[in-house]
This record gives C-alpha cells, sequence and structure tokens, in this order.
C-alpha cells in the first residue's frame, strides 16, 4: 500500500496541472489565485478540526508555534525548520526540504515553477491563520531547491 506522503504529494501535482490545464485562459497569477484560494478553505477546515478539543491560544507567537509545529507536522508529516519574528506582525517560516519540491530540479528556469506549486501551502498557512482570528498575507520565496520561506504579515 502507498504511503500517506506520497498520495499527497500525487493529489497535489494533480491539483496543480488541473489548475494548469484548466479550459480558458491559464494565466500564471490565474492559476495561484486559485490554488491559493483552496489551500485557503482547506487551511480552514483543517485546523478546526484539529484544534476543536484544543485550550485557546494566548497571543500571536503562541499561534504561530501551533502552525510551525502541530499543524505543519500533521499536514506534511515534519515541523517547520524555523520561525522567525520581529515581533511586530511579520512571521517568517522556513522548510529546508519541503517535499513538493524535492522532486523538482534546481536551477533558476525551475524557481518560477515552483512558486505555482507553493500557492497551496500559502493558502493552508492563511486558512488557519484566519480560523484562529488572525488577517495577515503569505507569500512564500523559493531560497535554493527544495528550500523555501514563507512570509506571514499580520
Amino acid at each position: 500500500m502507498a504511503d500517506v506522503e506520497s498520495l499527497f504529494d500525487f493529489i497535489h501535482m494533480e491539483i496543480v496541472a488541473y489548475f494548469l490545464n484548466k479550459p480558458g485562459k491559464n494565466i500564471d497569477n490565474d492559476v495561484i489565485q486559485n490554488l491559493e484560494r483552496l489551500g485557503f478553505s482547506v487551511g480552514q477546515r483543517l485546523v478546526e478540526r484539529f484544534t476543536k478539543d484544543s485550550p485557546r491560544f494566548k497571543d500571536e507567537l503562541e499561534i504561530m508555534k501551533y502552525i510551525c509545529k502541530d499543524f505543519w507536522t500533521a499536514v506534511y508529516k515534519k515541523q517547520i525548520d524555523n520561525l522567525r519574528t520581529n515581533h511586530q506582525g511579520t512571521y517568517v517560516l522556513q522548510d529546508n526540504n519541503f517535499q513538493l519540491l524535492t522532486q523538482m530540479s534546481d536551477g533558476k528556469q525551475y524557481t518560477e515553477e515552483a512558486r505555482k506549486f507553493l500557492a497551496f501551502p500559502c493558502g493552508l498557512i492563511r486558512g488557519a491563520l484566519s480560523n484562529f482570528g488572525l488577517t495577515c498575507s503569505v507569500s512564500a520565496d523559493v531560497l535554493s531547491m527544495p528550500k523555501c520561506m514563507y512570509d506571514c504579515n499580520t
């Protein structure tokens, strides 16, 4: 039987392929927005399910720690490698070996393609934070394959 991580990887690749091959205009920004919107919806639902029996978090930093440790582990089977903050509403989450980018080659031409694969996780984070009452914007940057950073501005 296939492991769950592989199945998640395959479904994620198929979701990206679906939006890229959808009939009509497939402008990269539209594809990224659609993937981010889908991730937002999934993130809201997942965090609601995961925290239904948990006590309330006391502040933003505690929420972000939950996202990095528990939420990311539940979705990607590993914790975020690094969390940094300026204590003024900006958080940077760094994943040094993001599983959805491990299959992509390292090179400048693939960095732009990687943005499409990071739109869904950006939406997951934004949706989860939204469910906690934090309105934010989330963007992703690829440092070098498969290392990526998520910038969350609340």
